[in-house]
């Protein structure tokens, strides 16, 4: 038999190697081997520092290890490469401190069995620099300033960072439903963090989602616009089968109990990382595409302003021979008429369109005979241009109608960067509820009675091959 003390060294070397494995050295109660979504976190956690990416962002329900790991992962980072600066940012100075003297205390354990592994049986070179008495904020024996814990309403003066790990910023649902609260941790997180952060530095934040602005939202929407490149994990307690992310940590029926007693959007945003502002979207997400197919046809529906308030919708899409429409352009916007239809009659030119549909209520009609004048006066003869008084009740139009949309409607994969507010607007629709804005839905609810046959007047069947 292998003697026990080979066994045992055997792991710490694997330890130094393969995060997991460390994980499992320190606390083989928690950090089981069959325990597959923690290995999976572990893993992006490790391969996060040296891969493309500059953000990682890791959603995950309470109770799962997020913090536990977290504060492993810092002390192994700090153990494998001694020079590195890592900061971590927690809600508040009291768990900043915490997370900093754990770290701390792991480094700095003195070993009291053989048969017990620590932290210096791992990386025995690494040590806190001897007389460093500040518990936030300390350096590593041979390098300066190496670690620092901090919170939204802490300071990093003076402090650069190579790796930034922040861990779950809200509190409690009435803090997410703070838009001021939501708010300060983005300029925090933009003003500050970020001017931390050396050259080529990464940033790890790992939360449970609440709301769809919340931090983790923030990061995953904002920071690609600005030319970051982010990968998210995202892990729900229960999945679409009814089983458990893991039964061990979490069984269905405990999942039953607790979330029995919590609302359903509390439930949806802790356990299964729904924000609370999303749980009742009518649109919960859109295809896209990067690579266009080929079209039978190109086609427009106009909803043009119907009071000073609203916006000026127009999609231009192409139709495949299924009847699928692809987004190519939108027209978003409440500039005025004078604005709009020249830009409209642009479009028309710059996308060949075959035929376009417009909505003659509220001064739509004048719109579309404007258009036509404008498309004459420019000599472009290719688009048809047809307007129609809408009588259908828009709401219920919309409800009925945006099942269709999220099946059949495919958005560039850019479309959040070229139409912020469009974006916006469209996957904040609520099902129930006041909404600020409509007219994105009624015009996209349009394309599906064109493409449908739900909307064919006797003038738009003579260009029915159209479409």
């Amino acid at each position: 038999m292998i003697d026990a003390s080979i066994r045992l060294q055997a792991k710490i070397e694997l330890a130094r190697r393969d995060f997991f494995r460390y994980c499992n050295l320190l606390a083989p109660e928690f950090y089981k081997f069959d325990r597959e979504y923690l290995r999976e976190f572990c893993k992006a956690l490790q391969e996060f520092p040296d891969s493309d990416d500059d953000i990682l962002v890791v959603n995950m329900p309470p109770r799962m290890g997020k913090s536990r790991s977290l504060t492993l992962f810092t002390e192994w980072l700090l153990g494998e490469t001694p020079h590195i600066k890592v900061m971590t940012a927690s809600y508040n100075e009291t768990l900043s401190t915490v997370f900093s003297k754990n770290v701390r205390n792991a480094i700095q354990e003195l070993k009291a069995d053989e048969s017990i592994p620590v932290y210096s049986d791992v990386f025995p070179s690494t040590k806190i620099k001897y007389g460093d008495g500040s518990m936030n904020l300390w350096s590593l024996e041979g390098g300066y300033n190496n670690y620092l814990a901090t919170s939204p309403k802490g300071t990093a003066t003076g402090f650069g960072a190579n790796i930034m790990i922040i861990d779950d910023l809200i509190k409690s649902a009435e803090e997410a439903m703070n838009a001021n609260v939501l708010e300060q941790h983005w300029e925090w997180f933009t003003n500050t963090m970020l001017s931390r952060l050396e050259s080529c530095g990464k940033i790890v934040v790992v939360m449970t989602r609440w709301r769809s602005q919340d931090l983790a939202g923030r990061v995953m929407d904002e920071m690609p616009k600005q030319g970051y490149k982010v990968k998210t994990i995202m892990m729900r307690a229960m999945q679409s089968d009814g089983t458990m992310l893991c039964d061990d940590v979490l069984s269905r029926k405990e999942y039953d109990r607790k979330v029995a007693v919590l609302s359903p959007e509390i439930a949806a945003a802790n356990y299964q990382q729904e924000p609370i502002d999303t749980k009742g979207a009518l649109i919960p997400y859109v295809k896209t595409y990067t690579e266009r197919p080929q079209f039978e046809a190109i086609l427009s529906y106009c909803d043009t302003a119907d009071e000073g308030s609203d916006n000026y919708a127009n999609f231009i899409f192409g139709v495949t021979p299924e009847k699928e429409a692809y987004i190519l352009d939108a027209i978003y916007t409440k500039e005025p008429m004078e604005v709009t239809e020249p830009l409209t009659v642009q479009k028309y030119m710059e996308h060949n369109v075959n035929f376009a549909l417009i909505e003659s209520n509220n001064g739509g009609r004048g719109f579309a005979r404007n258009v036509i004048d404008k498309m004459n006066k420019q000599g472009w003869n290719k688009t048809v241009v047809k307007w129609f008084h809408q009588t259908g009740n828009k709401n219920a139009r919309i409800l009925s109608n945006a099942s269709w949309v999220v099946e059949h409607v495919y958005f560039p994969s850019n479309w959040g960067t070229r139409w912020p507010r469009l974006y916006k607007d469209t996957m904040h629709y609520q099902r129930e509820g006041k909404n600020e804005h409509d007219d994105n839905l009624d015009a996209l609810v349009g394309i599906c009675e064109m493409l449908t046959g739900q909307r064919v007047s006797d003038d738009e069947r003579k260009h029915r091959t159209l479409f």
